[in-house]
Order: C-alpha cells, then sequence, then structure tokens
C-alpha cells in the first residue's frame, strides 16, 4: 500500500484531473454517494469517483492501481450483495454516463455504463423497438447484460446476453479494449455471464426487436386458490406461445388504487401474463386464469415501458434475495411452492415469486456460460422489508424456500438473483467447465483480480 503522504498527493492529483466528482470519507457528499438501493449495505470505500466518460473511468483505475486499492463498479447499484460498494476500496460510478443512442435501421442500440432500464426502454419504445431489460426500470443496464439477463421479454427475445453485440472495457491496467463476436473473443464469450470480473463496462451495444404492441393480464386469488392457480398458469405458458411470460407471485397486496381496501396488508396470490403482442390474443390466453374465483383482474394493453415501472423497489428497503433454477413444476412441487407462500412474511414488501423460462431462453446459444438456461421453471424467494426487527425471520424464510424445493433443482443458479452464498454456487451460476474456462480469461485481463467486488472468478 501507498504511504499517506503519496496516498494524499495521489487523490489531490484524481480530484484535479477527473471531470467528474471524487469523495473521500470526511466530505460533504461522501455518505450520499455510498448509499445503494439495499439498505442492509453499509460500507466505507476509500475513495469515490464519479466518472462522466471512458477518459475518466481511465484515469480512476489508474489512481486506483497506483494506490494498489481494490476496484468497485457502480452502474445501477441493484446488486443484492451491495457489489457496488467495497470497504476500504476505490469506487467506478458510472451514474452520470447514462446515453442511450437508438441505431434504428441496424435494430442496435448503444448504451453507456451507467444507464438504467428505465432509459433504455424509453429510447428504444419511441422508434416501436425493444430488447430484454429487467423487471424493474431502477436496475442498472451493464451488470444485468453482464451477469445474463432475465427478463419479462426473455421467453420472446433471448436472456439479454445472448442481445450483446458488444462491450467496450477498460481493464484493470486502464487499458480500452472492445469486446465482439470478431474482436477479442474469448473475453466476449467470458462477458456473457462472466459479470463485472474482467473490466469496467463503459458502453455496450444490444440486439434490439420490434414490439408494436405490449399487453398484461394481472389477476389477484385469496391465497386458498394458490394451488389452482399455479397449475392453471403452468398449463398456459407449457402449452402457450413463447411471446407469453410474466409468473406466479405471492406478495402482500400494496395500497394502490386497484386493491379494494379491505385486501390491504393481506396475503394474496397474483398470476401475471406479460404478452409481447396483442391485448385480444392475450386475453384469450389468460381465460383459464380469469375464470378461477379472484379478487382483482387488470387486463390491458399499455406500454412496455410504462409497464416495467410497477414493480419498481422502493427506496431504503432491507434486501435478502436468492433463486433456485428447477428442473419441472410437478404437483408435488406446486403444493411445496404454494406452502412457502402461505408461510412468507406478510406484511412486508417480501415476494414469493415463479418464474417460467423456455422459449427463446431455451433456444438461445448454448456455448455461454448461463447453465441456468436450460431449466423451464425457476422459484426467486424475494425478501424485501423495512424494519431491522424483521432481518431474521425474512432472511431465514428465503432459506427455507431453496432448502424446500431443492428436490426439483437443476443445481444451476442466475448469480444477478443471488448475494454472497459462496465460490460453489458461483461455479453453479457459471458451470464447472465455463468456470475453468473464465479463470483464465480472468487471468489475461485481471490478474491480480483487482475487480473482486461481484461474484468473483479467482484468476487460474
Amino acid at each position: 500500500m501507498a504511504s499517506l503522504s503519496t496516498a494524499g498527493a495521489a487523490l489531490a492529483a484524481l480530484r484535479e484531473d477527473l471531470v467528474g466528482d471524487v469523495f473521500a470519507p470526511g466530505d460533504q457528499g461522501y455518505d450520499d454517494a455510498r448509499v445503494v438501493f439495499n439498505a442492509m449495505i453499509d460500507r466505507r470505500p476509500a475513495v469515490i469517483a464519479q466518472c462522466v466518460d471512458e477518459a475518466d473511468v481511465v484515469r480512476a483505475v489508474r489512481f486506483g492501481r497506483e494506490l494498489d486499492l481494490p476496484i468497485a463498479v457502480r452502474g445501477g447499484g441493484h446488486s443484492v450483495a451491495g457489489m457496488a460498494l467495497g470497504d476500504g476500496a476505490l469506487v467506478v460510478d458510472l451514474r452520470h454516463m447514462r446515453e442511450v443512442t437508438v441505431h434504428p435501421a441496424a435494430r442496435a442500440v448503444r448504451i453507456a455504463g451507467g444507464a438504467t432500464m428505465s432509459e433504455l426502454d424509453g429510447a428504444t419504445q419511441e422508434h416501436g423497438l425493444t430488447t430484454t431489460g429487467g423487471r424493474v426500470s431502477t436496475t442498472g443496464v451493464g451488470g444485468f447484460v453482464l451477469g445474463g439477463g432475465t427478463g419479462w421479454l426473455d421467453r420472446a427475445f433471448g436472456l439479454a446476453s445472448d442481445n450483446l453485440l458488444g462491450v467496450d472495457l477498460v481493464t484493470a491496467d486502464a487499458t480500452v479494449v472492445h469486446a465482439r463476436a470478431e474482436e477479442n473473443p474469448e473475453l466476449f464469450w467470458a462477458l456473457h455471464g462472466g459479470g463485472g470480473n474482467f473490466g469496467i463496462a463503459t458502453a455496450l451495444t444490444l440486439r434490439l426487436h420490434e414490439l408494436p404492441e405490449f399487453s398484461i393480464a394481472m389477476v389477484m386469488y385469496e391465497p386458498e386458490h394458490g394451488p389452482d392457480v399455479v397449475r392453471t398458469y403452468r398449463e398456459i405458458i407449457e402449452t402457450g406461445p413463447q411471446e407469453a411470460g410474466g409468473g406466479v407471485i405471492y406478495l402482500t397486496a400494496p395500497p394502490e388504487e386497484f386493491v379494494p381496501e379491505h385486501l390491504v396488508g393481506k396475503r394474496l396470490c397474483g398470476a401475471l401474463i406479460t404478452y409481447a403482442g396483442a391485448e385480444e390474443d392475450m386475453r384469450k390466453l389468460a381465460q383459464p386464469l380469469l375464470a378461477l374465483p379472484h379478487e382483482i383482474e387488470i387486463v390491458t394493453a399499455l406500454p412496455y415501458a410504462t409497464f416495467q415501472t410497477m414493480f419498481d423497489d422502493p427506496a431504503g428497503m432491507r434486501n435478502y434475495w436468492s433463486a433456485e433454477y428447477l428442473g419441472g413444476a410437478p404437483d408435488e412441487f406446486t403444493d411445496v411452492f404454494c406452502a412457502l407462500g402461505e408461510s412468507m412474511p406478510v406484511p412486508t414488501g417480501t415476494q414469493h415469486v415463479l418464474f417460467p423460462q423456455g422459449g427463446a431462453i431455451a433456444s438461445g446459444p448454448a456455448g455461454f456460460p448461463l447453465p441456468f438456461r436450460n431449466a423451464p421453471w425457476a422459484v426467486h424467494p424475494f425478501g424485501m422489508w423495512e424494519d431491522p426487527a424483521d432481518d431474521e425471520r425474512c432472511v431465514a424464510w428465503v432459506r427455507d424456500v431453496r432448502a424446500r424445493v431443492r428436490p426439483w433443482s437443476t443445481g444451476a443458479a442466475y448469480l444477478n438473483f443471488i448475494g454472497d452464498e459462496g465460490t460453489d454456487r458461483v461455479t453453479a451460476g457459471l458451470g464447472a467447465e465455463n468456470t475453468r474456462r473464465l479463470a483464465a480469461v480472468k487471468r489475461e485481463y485481471d490478474p491480480d483480480n483487482v475487480f473482486r467486488f461481484n461474484h468473483n472468478i479467482a484468476p487460474a
């Protein structure tokens, strides 16, 4: 580590050279700059460099290497494990780098490394185009895509990383590298699931798809109807078109206009069909769900970018998530899933979700390090609450869900859905053989493991 005098001189030079702002402990604005969406995360970086362009990122990385600091990367700051921050680390904060440029004729979009889904979706929607995004509008595009990227449109258009055409990356030696299928192809392969292990993505280029219409059916039931809801939804997905997605969700009924007052704060079971197409066609798909006794129904066409904001996480909440990917969803599983929904902590923001896969996810490129793509279903216990006194019961419930559904698990994991669950789970998210191959890429681009605030791949 550098001496205090050397560190002080280097920090002064960074403040002078960086176009963006620089924060260190004690600076006004430092505490605000280190807040991430998960209120359980409270870390104190050595320096936060809020970069405004790629040249700033290069300057920041050079500074970090001069002082031998590990480097965390903040895009959307949406990692449940708080991977955008590190105690004693340099945080390269990309939030001022948010430009989105759509190329309609090429069916492509270029996104700066700090942009969120709301900025991506808003820009592409103006042209009747889209690509697979996350399930909330506040997620950062960079971390989402590099981790694989599953969202409401993945059954129709594939995983986000399946649509990745190129990445501009600042590596650990402060070099700018371009990764595409025909340029640095091994690095490009590694960026399809390997996350932030190999450098800082200052820009990504994604393939776009036509989406002239989008529609949803959201139906809410008393929880005792859960088993019928899950089995009906399963039949719709398994026999329907790949344009249909969504999920089954146990949740606490929110204080929204569409929720009757007597249900607010109560446990409900919801079925959601998302459809990359017209309301008329989606309504036919949803008929079996609408035929079940229900409390709330919303069946409508709406802009996809608007829908993306409907499940945004409130700021300041405490979060703990996990997931299991399943080889199937037989009746024995649905009974267990619904029982776990009945035990979900209520009233909290916690959700108990069953997502469908298949469609364009399963038929996508088989060679990328994304072994979860072959599972037809995924269970996502999404713990979210406000009171620290609920920490123990909410975390315990998430872990119980994982344990109870494990008999149906394929063993694969989607790393964007989980926190720090150990090296075995990282391997489960990448595949054992892929992990060895990724370690060789890591050795080439980050031999000192400078970028280790992530689902880390140790250099081979």
